[in-house]
């Protein structure tokens, strides 16, 4: 009989060919397939036989499905949110804005947070998770996002606090928040991406414009009227954009500075 470790190993090494983290991709799918979390598996299943769907969730990752796409869910910062086709898949680079706030606020706490660009809540509901007195609003204009965002409010019982919106970036917007998170669409739109992402995650979460700049054109120039006294806007952007954020938020008559994530990339723009 196969073994489920045996199994394991034979997967990471065909998986390797599409993934740069084959041995955890074939452990998340195989306790997918198992109904268990991968620590219940690592620790007490690993001699169990192998399950029957293990092999069709292979084959879809040798597609190059992401992994949270196959599995439905994706863990973000102490969370596990609902994901699928039609959402951004949340990673682990994007926990640095959350990082980046905790250390701003130290011992105190945001009481109004605002998501610009919510996909299926990450950041919003991340923050609601790390600041229990906090409420926020989630704004995107995807509606399958949106979707999402609230299956995973309900699904975290964050009902009271979590508000959802259709809406066009800070569009319509007239309150003073604690803490903006946003995590808008930074590839430029000739930048060739993984099929991985390209070929699965939507487009409009993706690209914007030639030089990836659009949205944070549109964005950064509300943060003044957003922000309360002593808040902060937490801003996502790619390794190379640090400099034209920064002036942009400098334009804007706001502080700015940069934040690394754990590889030591430029990875979030504070404001404020």
């Amino acid at each position: 009989m196969t073994t489920l470790r045996q199994a394991l190993t034979e997967a990471a090494a065909r998986i390797a060919n599409v993934s740069p983290s084959p041995r955890l991709d074939a452990e998340l799918l195989a306790a997918h397939a198992l109904g268990c979390s991968r620590e219940a598996m690592l620790l007490a299943r690993l001699d169990d036989p192998v399950p029957a769907a293990f092999d069709v969730l292979v084959e879809r990752r040798l597609t190059h499905e992401p992994v949270a796409y196959i599995t439905g869910t994706r863990a973000f910062w102490t969370i596990e949110l609902a994901v699928g086709p039609g959402v951004l898949v949340p990673r682990a680079d994007s926990e640095t804005l959350i990082e980046a706030a905790v250390a701003h606020f130290g011992g105190s706490a945001p009481v109004r947070i605002l998501d610009l660009g919510t996909g299926p809540g990450t950041l919003l509901l991340a923050a609601l998770a790390e600041w229990p007195g906090a409420s926020g609003l989630g704004i995107d204009a995807s509606e399958t996002a949106l979707d999402y965002a609230r299956r995973n409010v309900a699904a975290l019982g964050l009902s009271d606090r979590a508000v959802l919106r259709t809406g066009d970036w800070t569009v319509g917007i007239d309150e003073r928040f604690d803490l903006i998170l946003a995590n808008p669409p930074y590839i430029g739109t000739t930048e060739i991406l993984p099929h991985e992402v390209a070929g699965h995650e939507p487009a409009a979460a993706l690209f914007a414009g030639t030089d990836g700049l659009d949205d944070y054109r549109r964005i950064v120039p509300d943060l003044p009227r957003l922000l309360a006294p002593g808040g902060i806007a937490a801003i996502e952007i790619g390794h190379e954009q640090d400099d034209a954020v920064m002036a942009l938020v400098c334009s804007a008559g706001l502080p700015a500075r940069l934040v690394r994530d754990l590889g030591g990339r430029p990875r979030c723009v504070i404001a404020g």
